[in-house]
């Protein structure tokens, strides 16, 4: 199936993707810190540069996307059907790339928590992840009313 834009136009589109701040780490982020949890965001000095960070606690935490990092058994870990000689590596090698930093980050002795797009997609499920979290740090937390 050919592109409905033109090449220009997928480009701009392209590169208004963001590799952070994105709007499920924004709503991650707030579920966390309504819940007391104080974190740290996108160390840049630390493999894979996790999302969210629990320094003391050594967990990284990484909110991945569906579609960019490939999950496996999901609907929005599909390949393109069209120009597959582009996406089908570019995106096994995001995926791959993900695991590499999950290695090194685990050798150098941080916890590593996966958080899928999927996995977020009512605020009951947000605040579910926001209490497994907190079981990871060992923190009791009460988690507010949805809003």
């Amino acid at each position: 199936m050919a592109d409905r834009i033109s090449p220009e136009q997928r480009s701009r589109n392209m590169s208004r993707i963001k590799g952070r701040d994105t709007k499920l780490e924004r709503k991650l982020r707030s579920c966390l810190h309504k819940a007391g949890l104080r974190f740290r965001v996108c160390r840049t000095d630390l493999p894979g540069r996790p999302d969210i960070v629990f320094p003391r606690q050594k967990l990284a935490i990484q909110v991945r996307g569906c579609f960019w990092h490939q999950h496996h058994n999901c609907s929005g870990g599909r390949t393109p059907g069209s120009n597959q000689s582009y996406w089908a590596p570019k995106l096994q090698r995001n995926a791959q790339r993900d695991a590499e930093k999950d290695v090194e980050l685990i050798g150098l002795g941080w916890q590593v928590l996966v958080i899928w797009e999927c996995e977020m997609r009512a605020p009951s499920d947000v605040e579910k992840i926001t209490g497994k979290v907190a079981s990871r740090i060992g923190k009791k937390v009460e988690i507010p009313e949805s809003s």
